[in-house]
């Protein structure tokens, strides 16, 4: 389901944006590509340091669109690329996936979980 331009744009440096929808409305926060990995069930799983109000709009509305680019990866049209990810999205304190996720980033106090359903490339 993942594709593999999006594959490559992960390994590159970049910022990644995360949108949640909770009741007080839309809200994003920022990470980077080279702290998502790729589940062995193609989730993607980002560590979470912070993350509060996304946790919270998360137990609101699980969707959320995330959006992730490399101007090092050739795109549709000449270099660079970039992602719109939709999905469903949730956090997890415990249990495997958050151990993977703890052990290369000691900070983090979840992983956020996301299970994609569409991955478009729009560069």
């Amino acid at each position: 389901m993942i594709p593999e331009t999006m594959k490559e744009v992960l390994k590159q440096e970049g910022v990644v944006a995360i949108a949640t929808l909770g009741s007080d409305g839309p809200h994003m926060v920022n990470t980077w590509n080279s702290y998502i990995q790729i589940s062995e069930r193609e989730e993607l799983l980002i560590p979470a340091g912070y993350f509060h109000q996304t946790e919270t709009n998360i137990g609101f509305n699980p969707q959320v669109l995330i959006t992730l680019g490399s101007s090092k990866v050739r795109g549709l049209n000449g270099p660079g690329t970039g992602f719109l990810i939709k999905g469903t999205a949730a956090f997890h304190s415990d249990g495997e996936l958050f151990e993977k996720i703890k052990s290369r980033f000691k900070w983090a106090r979840a992983v956020l979980v996301v299970t994609v359903q569409s991955a478009t490339q729009t560069l």
